[in-house]
């Protein structure tokens, strides 16, 4: 009978991780200056806080090339569900980040209102999220000689 030896497998190529701390960081700075412009009334947060969404949304775009490459040609092969689900999580950061973006870019008060908060606060979940299951480690099995 062989015995396993459980051995921690990082789920990310180190550029993989580098493109998902930009999403991570910048989604929920966006999110903080939306609230703060709600409370002050002050333009210029919500300014700041388009280009943090855009920023964000733009690596998160990159990011999800790079899980899409990786899917394809590289690490993520294998297509476990926990490699589907983060593929399905990075797509969804995109869309509503990209929605988000465009929703910011509108005059006002209306940029930022109840639907560019709760916008911000579905990509901050979701970025938070993804971290969350990409910095995590799986356990494989490895046989021992």
């Amino acid at each position: 009978m062989s015995k396993g030896n459980l051995a921690g497998k990082p789920f990310l190529s180190p550029v993989h991780a580098l493109l998902l701390a930009f999403p991570v960081a910048l989604f929920p700075a966006g999110l903080l200056s939306d609230l703060t412009y709600l409370n002050t009334a002050e333009i210029q947060w919500s300014n700041f806080s388009s280009w943090l969404i855009a920023g964000a949304s733009l690596f998160a775009g990159l990011l999800l090339l790079w899980a899409l490459g990786s899917l394809f040609l590289g690490r993520l092969r294998a297509r476990t569900g926990k490699h589907l689900f983060y593929i399905v999580l990075v797509a969804l950061m995109f869309v509503a980040g990209t929605v988000n973006a465009l929703q910011h870019a509108r005059d006002g008060w209306h940029s930022v209102g109840s639907l560019g908060v709760a916008l911000s606060v579905l990509c901050t979940v979701v970025a938070l999220l993804i971290g969350i299951l990409a910095h995590t480690r799986f356990f494989v099995r490895e046989k021992v000689a």
